[in-house]
């Protein structure tokens, strides 16, 4: 990149190379300085700005420990990625704005919805979609089937049976941008005001989309084995909302045993139906891979949601439903006015992504990556065993840590963050009161974080321990 305009004044009484820092720092913060931009080297800023190269030396490594840049061996300095920022709205002329006003940067952010970005296959992705669009294919930007073209519906089919065992044709799935789009459109599918139940603690996302179809959403205590059958009994709900493969945010994985308990319940009544979310199966670090529930269903009570947006990247928002086939007959009978809301060049894009193998071949690459920094969180968090105990580290892209200490969760969090770590409470995830005997509970996500930044965020959040 060319070199930075930093106007440096030597009679303000700061060092030199804190001007530079700040400069740097604020610009990254707006979003001025992008992720992954190249900056100058030490050398060429150096003699830019007519100051020492010890001065940006000493700039460059205030950034880089406080992670808002980082260093590639023989190739430089680039700006991270900082989860969280956004670009700060510009303020008139005469008013100025503090340091305790401005948006707060965590250079450790322990997300549990991040991912990980740069590993993305650019080349392949950016391959296909440049043969997509070589040709004058004039179908490609005509309206498409509103279920989503047949060809991705077929892939997705075979994918979804050799990897998930779900069961079903290419006619029964739906696809759409993102689980919010598709629980929409099954509320219209339904057709009725439902008592729906969900997991507590659950995705609260999810939740409040099932309170916005004024459904009247009963919510379900847990135990080891995930949602409680004998509560859902008694809740007089007909729809239950589960995540049995990586339940979030607890991480337990269902049992057979509960399975089939809720698949008993299901069939005892016609209107019953269990909405499986799939969000994050691909990705198991012990044992095999967990069939779905949908697997198991024989009488065709389950409505099965799953998404790319962990497996390849949030900004596909590709997502899809399998319907039992009732539900397919009142779909076809009801709602095939709806138009996909997916283009059909990132269907075409993303079928050929994954018929050729380039997606199995990005997932067993995703899950090194994922299964190291797994491991390395792991490993850090046992430094702290004695203050808490870890739990739902078999699968998906986050863990609990259940605080033993006498601190409070949010006093945890305060902590954490004033040492540059951000880190989020499970009380977060729970519906109503909170159980009386709960301990603090963490959850720590580490899917957008490098190995060397989960171990420096867990040494400094271990100060706080």
């Amino acid at each position: 990149m060319n070199d930075l305009a930093i106007g440096l004044d030597s009679a303000n009484g700061g060092h030199l190379y804190e001007q530079i820092y700040d400069y740097m720092k604020r610009e990254i913060r707006k979003g001025k300085l992008l992720c992954g931009e190249r900056l100058p080297s030490t050398r060429s800023l150096a003699e830019y700005l007519q100051v020492s190269r010890s001065t940006v030396d000493l700039a460059y490594g205030q950034l880089l420990s406080e992670g808002y840049i980082e260093a590639r061996p023989c190739r430089g300095y680039y700006v991270c990625r900082i989860d969280d920022l956004f670009a700060m709205k510009e303020l008139p002329e005469q008013t100025v704005m503090s340091q305790a006003e401005e948006e707060e940067v965590f250079p450790y952010d322990f997300s549990p919805h991040s991912v990980e970005l740069g590993s993305f296959p650019f080349g392949t992705w950016k391959k296909i979609t440049k043969n997509t669009l070589i040709d004058d294919r004039k179908e490609m930007f005509a309206l498409g089937h509103p279920q989503g073209d047949p060809e991705l519906r077929n892939t997705i089919s075979r994918y979804l049976h050799a990897s998930r065992g779900v069961n079903c044709t290419p006619e029964q799935i739906i696809i759409g941008a993102g689980n919010d789009y598709l629980l929409m459109l099954l509320e219209k599918i339904l057709g009725k005001k439902y008592t729906a139940a969900v997991e507590n603690p659950t995705y609260k996302r999810a939740y409040r989309i099932l309170q916005s179809f004024s459904y009247d959403v009963k919510t379900i205590g847990m135990d080891l084995s995930g949602m409680r059958v004998d509560e859902l009994e008694c809740s007089g709900a007909e729809l239950a909302y589960v995540m049995p493969s990586h339940q979030f945010p607890t991480g337990i994985v269902m049992p057979i045993g509960r399975r089939l308990e809720l698949l008993r319940w299901a069939a005892e009544k016609e209107e019953r139906y269990l909405i499986e979310d799939d969000y994050d199966s691909e990705f198991r670090y012990r044992g095999k891979p967990i069939p779905s529930l949908q697997a198991s269903d024989t009488a065709g009570k389950v409505i099965y949601i799953g998404t790319f947006s962990k497996a390849i990247a949030p900004a596909i928002r590709i997502s899809y439903m399998v319907l039992p086939e009732r539900l397919l007959a009142e779909y076809r009978k009801h709602c095939t006015f709806f138009s996909s809301t997916v283009s059909r060049i990132d269907q075409s894009v993303l079928n050929e992504f994954i018929r050729d193998g380039a997606f199995e071949r990005h997932l067993n690459k995703m899950r090194k990556i994922y299964k190291n920094r797994h491991d390395c969180l792991v490993t850090a968090c046992r430094n702290m065993l004695h203050h808490v105990k870890i739990s739902g580290e078999n699968a998906g892209l986050h863990l609990l840590l259940h605080y033993q200490g006498e601190r409070s969760e949010q006093e945890l969090i305060r902590l954490a963050a004033q040492r540059g770590v951000k880190i989020y409470g499970m009380s977060d995830a729970y519906i109503g009161n909170l159980p009386e005997s709960r301990k603090p509970t963490l959850i720590l996500g580490y899917a957008g974080l490098s190995e060397e930044r989960i171990e420096e965020g867990i040494r400094r959040l271990s100060d706080c321990i």
